[in-house]
Formats: C-alpha cells, sequence, structure tokens
C-alpha cells in the first residue's frame, strides 16, 4: 500500500478503508476492475500517496495528482492519467484541455498489465504541475 497523505498510522488506515469502501460500494464488474487497478497502482508507484479526492481515489507525488480512476455515465471504469497526453501512448485519449489522458474498462480482462506498468511508470516521470499553474493564474 503507497503511503498517504497523513501523519498518522491511524489516518493511514482510513485512507486506505476509504478506497476500500469506494471499490466495495462499486458493482463486482466495476469492483473487479477497480481492485485490479489499485493492486498495480500501489505495486508501480509505492512513492505515491493516494487519497478520495473530488469522490474519487487518486494517487499523487507530492501535491500532483498522476493517476485515479471513477466510473463513467457509459458504466465503464476510466482510469485518468494527469499527464497522460506527454506519454506518447496512442491508447490513452485525450481528456479536457490540459494535459489529461484516460483509457476505459469494461472489464478486468481488459486491462493490459504490461501497457498499465508502462503508462504508471510514465506518470512518475511526466508529472505536470497542475498545483503551480494554479498558483501562477491566481497571480494574475
Amino acid at each position: 500500500m503507497p503511503k498517504t497523505n497523513t501523519k498518522s498510522t491511524a489516518s493511514a488506515i482510513e485512507v486506505a478503508d476509504a478506497i476500500t469502501q469506494y471499490n466495495a460500494a462499486l458493482s463486482a464488474e466495476h469492483a473487479a476492475i477497480c481492485n485490479a487497478l489499485r493492486q498495480e497502482i500501489d505495486a508501480i508507484l509505492p512513492q505515491s500517496t493516494c487519497k478520495i479526492w473530488y469522490a474519487n481515489p487518486v494517487w499523487f507525488i507530492g501535491e500532483a495528482p498522476i493517476v485515479g480512476y471513477n466510473i463513467t455515465a457509459k458504466q465503464s471504469v476510466n482510469l485518468l492519467f494527469w499527464s497522460g497526453q506527454l506519454f506518447d501512448e496512442p491508447a490513452l485519449k485525450v481528456s479536457g484541455k490540459f494535459k489529461a489522458a484516460q483509457v476505459q474498462f469494461k472489464a478486468a480482462s481488459e486491462i493490459d498489465t504490461n501497457a498499465l506498468h508502462r503508462w504508471l511508470n510514465k506518470s512518475a516521470v511526466h508529472i505536470f504541475d497542475y498545483h503551480a499553474m494554479r498558483q501562477s493564474k491566481l497571480a494574475r
């Protein structure tokens, strides 16, 4: 399990439990996908911290969000990389007006772990600094 954004062991457990509860509240199909994604994210990004952010599980390096997942209106699991457009990975589709890219899964069997590991490793290197961007907009 990755480190959390908290200082106490009890708080770390609460964060992990919140993500466990998020996944457990999903349909069996969605939970299987999210549990598989979480296991891989935790294994590949041990330096990251995780929390429920805007009602969804998100992993951070420093203050920068790097990867997270949620359920889409089309009932698939959306895996979002905040810097995914920097990865040069055609399977990741542009999302939003900044640097995010995503992939969607309807079944756990659709997860290509080799590709997922590659994306997760890239997410730890290519970090778009949204915090600095927000600060510069506030300074204007």
